[in-house]
């Protein structure tokens, strides 16, 4: 028989090796960025063309980098009902994405009709005077801010001159933004738009080839604005 310290001793022991060990902590279900894509006018439901430079991104990030699209008619007859659609549709995956992550880095990116409602969404949107139906307010400035990057492709609503616009452009394009639907100072070193000369959409051209070709020209350049804006 043992002496009965040692046997005390033994006795807790395997009580507290019978004991299961706190389980781990849940890993966070946020990644740290997070991309929201719209597609352009009638491509299928998803992201679309605009998809591929979500990829990229993901492919070249250091850090873990999810990604959703926005769903909605993306359609040219009745564009105003169709943008509108998108536009509270954005705002909705927009609130609801960083009230999840508080942490978490949100990136917008948009080709055509989807560059459209990123913008609207966080700048304000509709225009009776463009042709655009009633306006709309944007999301509320604490979530607008938490985006740290835009990318738009072929804009309809672009306007010249701006800090943010690259490309060829000359023109605005179909239904350019209001002075009461601009881009924060805080939103505008974020954002970058592209719109070459001769897009109908965006620049008033005759050219639908320029349109739809956006990637081929920039999306290694927007591919490396995220990730700087992202941290890499």
């Amino acid at each position: 028989m043992f002496p009965k310290p040692l046997f005390e001793f033994i006795f807790c022991a395997s009580i507290v090796a019978a004991v299961p060990a706190p389980a781990a902590a849940p890993a966070s279900l946020c990644a740290a960025v997070h991309t929201i894509a719209a597609r352009a006018s009638t491509e299928d439901p998803g992201p679309g063309i605009i998809g591929a430079l979500v990829t990229q991104v993901q492919n070249r990030s250091s850090q873990t980098v999810s990604t959703n699209s926005v769903t909605y008619p993306a359609t040219l007859t009745n564009y105003p009902s169709s943008s509108a659609q998108g536009t509270a549709a954005t705002i909705t995956l927009l609130t609801n994405q960083a009230n999840a992550c508080p942490s978490q880095n949100i990136v917008l990116v948009g080709y055509s009709q989807g560059a459209h409602i990123i913008g609207d969404a966080v700048a304000g949107g509709g225009g009776l005077m463009v042709g655009l139906g009633p306006a709309t307010a944007p999301v509320a400035t604490t979530i607008a801010n938490r985006v740290v990057a835009i990318v738009q492709m072929g804009d309809p609503r672009h306007v010249i001159a701006q800090s943010f616009d690259k490309g060829t452009s000359a023109l605005n394009g179909l239904y350019p933004r209001g002075i009461t639907q601009q881009y924060s100072s805080t939103l505008k070193p974020r954002i970058q738009s592209y719109c070459d000369f001769n897009d109908p959409f965006c620049a008033s051209g005759i050219d639908t080839q320029v349109h739809l070709t956006y990637l081929d020209r920039y999306q290694n350049a927007a591919a490396q604005f995220i990730l700087t804006q992202i941290g890499g």
